[in-house]
């Protein structure tokens, strides 16, 4: 374990950095493992666009097509699998890469966090962070492995199943001007919109 004085700076040194951005974009690799009860694994990647306030867009290069995107007040989900847009108020939604929307809006880690765990790797700071809104939220916890610059490399959220997401980035881009309709949501032709039931 790291002495208790280096948490603090490497937290306020991440928020600075991706509170002076105003879009980012990065490339990624996915893992999800299965919780209780379910054996599976899966790797996918692609494309990460963000822009404040409020918007992401994962394009997947890996399956191609599928995309996820919150336009600021909606969630859209789509797999070329099923043929569907599924809908999602931007509130309700559960799927595990909503931890990742505090990167668009203010972070600030003692207002979404109540208590922190860390250690030092060779790659950086590993640090381990527990909702304060245990209960309802998502996921139990979130990993990020920072480094010297305070970008994070990667994150793991586990979800309250004991599922795992796992997020690898590389490529970063910050500020790029972006399209203007990057984060509106164009239904894939053929494809149906489903309004999701929570």
């Amino acid at each position: 374990m790291l002495p208790g004085q280096e948490l603090r700076p490497a937290l306020t040194g991440i928020e600075k950095r991706y509170n002076s951005i105003t879009s980012l974009e990065l490339d990624f690799d996915q893992t999800y493992i299965g919780g209780i009860g379910v054996q599976s694994r899966r790797s996918e990647s692609g494309h990460l666009f963000l822009r404040k306030p409020g918007r992401m867009r994962w394009n997947y290069a890996k399956p191609p097509g599928k995309f996820f995107l919150s336009d600021g007040k909606f969630f859209y989900f789509y797999s070329p699998s099923t043929k569907q847009v599924e809908k999602t108020k931007l509130k309700e939604a559960d799927d595990m890469r909503v931890p990742l929307a505090f990167l668009i809006g203010k972070l600030d880690f003692d207002r979404d966090f109540d208590r922190f765990e860390y250690s030092k790797t060779a790659d950086g700071l590993n640090v381990k962070a527990h909702p304060k809104n245990f209960e309802k939220s998502a996921y139990r916890e979130v990993v990020f492995l920072v480094d010297e610059q305070f970008t994070i490399r990667k994150l793991t959220v586990t979800g309250q199943d004991s599922s795992v997401m796992s997020f690898q980035f590389r490529n970063e881009l910050r500020n790029k001007t972006q399209p203007a309709d990057l984060f509106e949501m164009k239904l894939p032709a053929g494809a149906e919109l489903v309004e999701a039931t929570r």
